[in-house]
């Protein structure tokens, strides 16, 4: 389970499969908190530069198993948490995260890995203090991903699995097993749905009003790259009192 988030700042995470339209909106909401003053900073799913030489290897020569690839993903996580995330609540900023443990959750869980493990592999991570889960048909997406793509990558499709010798059909029925999880941890972690086939426009409004509740009245850290009005001084009349 992950732990209480008590430290300064906000963490914002969007969650979703593949052609749910998440980065779409975090971007959105990146630049609208930036208008709005304040400090922010991203972080993407699979990003670590630890583990990336690795990670490339292993996809590479189809080396990982599921266990594996948890544990890589993990190693991933936890220095992003470690050296970036971490210091940035701590310091007041918020952090946008595109993808959280709950990836892990859904995606380790889909390979077959032990659902209480994978939970206990992130348990020192900071529970979020929203999680956008943005809810699709999984036609809707597969289609947005195969409009977008040439070819679909082996792990991604769950090639590693055996679902399908098909790339398309191995793809769909991974991502049904993804959404499967993510559909079980809306109640119990008290993730916030959002309809992924509304116009964007309307998504963005809904995010913007859910984080427009929860940063109300905290200030966080200043962004020092705010314009800030000069304060007029009014002078001082001869022979009248100032």
């Amino acid at each position: 389970m992950l732990k209480k988030q008590e430290y300064k700042g906000k963490l914002i995470v969007v969650e979703g499969i593949d052609g749910s339209g998440k980065s779409t909106q975090i971007d959105l909401l990146f630049k609208w908190l930036q208008s709005l003053g304040k400090t922010v900073y991203f972080s993407e799913w699979n990003s670590s530069t630890l583990v990336k030489s690795t990670t490339k290897l292993g996809k590479q020569e189809k080396m990982f198993t599921p266990t594996t690839f948890s544990l890589l993903q993990a190693t991933d996580f936890a220095d992003r948490w470690e050296n970036y995330i971490l210091p940035m609540l701590k310091a007041g900023v918020i952090v946008l995260a595109d993808r959280y443990a709950y990836t892990a959750f859904a995606r380790d869980v889909a390979r077959g890995v032990d659902r209480a493990w994978v939970r206990n592999l992130y348990s020192f991570a900071a529970q979020p203090d929203i999680v956008f889960y943005f809810r699709v048909p999984l036609d809707v997406a597969v289609d947005r991903i195969l409009t977008g793509r040439s070819n679909l990558k082996y792990y991604e499709a769950g090639m590693d699995l055996g679902l399908s010798d098909n790339k398309v059909t191995s793809f769909r029925l991974f991502q049904q097993r993804i959404i499967n999880e993510y559909e079980a941890m809306v109640n119990e972690f008290g993730l916030t749905t959002i309809d992924g086939t509304l116009p964007i426009k309307k998504q963005q409004k809904q995010m913007r009003q859910i984080t427009r509740a929860v940063i109300k009245g905290w200030e966080g850290l200043p962004n020092p790259q705010r314009r800030v009005r000069p304060v007029q001084v009014r002078k001082s009349v001869p022979g009248k009192a100032g």
